[in-house]
């Protein structure tokens, strides 16, 4: 009896250590490339190199002088307006995508769904590469319109538009990878339970509120979570259109820019991953915050 319990227990060690055989590889990589790095900007953030006396230890010092750093604040409104408006008009556009291609009565669904989806394939730079000719009044589409017609649209990069030039930029890129995330929920739901409510005589508009709509609750969570992720670590299409635009993109467009530039252009390592840091904590709480009130709503 004694004999077999201890074959058990080493049977159990055994079977452990096998198990963090096979995830130890990953583990690996992931202190690699995600816990080290975190744990290296936290370390720059506790310090500052000064002209005179050098790097120094300042504790939480850099953390204060972010939060009252009104160029971080300015950034961050910024990105918050964006995230406000640019959020909700891509997971509705989504969404009314993913729901004509799930009715079965758009023609041509399958070309259509990849159609839309296409733009999430197109690389963000040449994504905005592309757009920036295209909204250039010199050299451009927007340009070209103005020639030909003698009409005198709006600068796109001007500084009062560029924003939404970027979300429309950001829209166009992302509208198909939601539309995946809502129409993979879609195709999930039970058939049965449009043809009960058929049978009850329910419509389209009926069905669409009362079952698609509830099932897709998780979907748009997730997708929103993710918007709000990318929206606050906007980057690639600001600092690309800033060639096109300089006037309109400063050094403090958004707390991704301005991190970049405090590092890049201003060698103020230590601040700018304090800023980093700051940003990624205050993404993470609102993130949560979206996936707890989706839960409730869930329950």
């Amino acid at each position: 009896m004694v004999a077999g319990s201890h074959a058990h227990g080493r049977g159990i060690r055994g079977r452990s250590w096998l198990g963090w055989q096979f995830v130890g590889p990953f583990m690996v990589v992931f202190a690699l490339v995600f816990l080290a790095p975190i744990a290296y900007s936290i370390y720059l953030s506790l310090y500052r190199t000064r002209l005179i006396g050098g790097t120094a230890f300042v504790g939480i010092e850099n953390y204060t002088k972010v939060l009252q750093d009104p160029q971080f604040w300015a950034a961050f409104g910024r990105v918050a307006a964006f995230l406000a408006v640019q959020v909700p008009i891509m997971l509705f556009l989504a969404l009314l995508v993913a729901l004509a291609i799930d009715s079965g009565r758009l023609y041509g669904a399958a070309f259509f769904r990849i159609s839309v989806f296409l733009p999430y394939a197109v690389p963000a730079v040449v994504a905005t590469l592309m757009w920036g000719f295209m909204y250039g009044t010199q050299f451009g589409l927007v340009g070209n319109i103005n020639e030909a017609f003698g009409a005198s649209l709006p600068d796109p990069l001007s500084p009062d538009l560029i924003l939404a030039s970027i979300g429309n930029i950001v829209t166009w890129e992302f509208v198909g990878y939601n539309m995946l995330i809502i129409y993979s929920a879609l195709r999930v739901v039970n058939p049965s339970l449009y043809e009960a409510a058929e049978i009850d005589g329910a419509g389209q508009l009926r069905i669409i509120w009362a079952i698609k709509l509830p099932a897709l609750r998780g979907a748009l969570v997730i997708a929103t979570i993710f918007s709000i992720i990318g929206s606050f670590q906007l980057f690639n299409e600001p600092s690309i259109l800033k060639t096109v635009a300089p006037n309109a993109i400063t050094t403090y467009f958004t707390p991704n820019v301005y991190a970049y530039s405090l590092s890049f252009e201003g060698q103020q390592y230590n601040y700018s991953a304090t800023v980093a840091i700051v940003m990624g904590v205050i993404t993470m709480v609102i993130a949560y915050a979206v996936q707890l009130r989706g839960m409730r709503k869930g329950s």
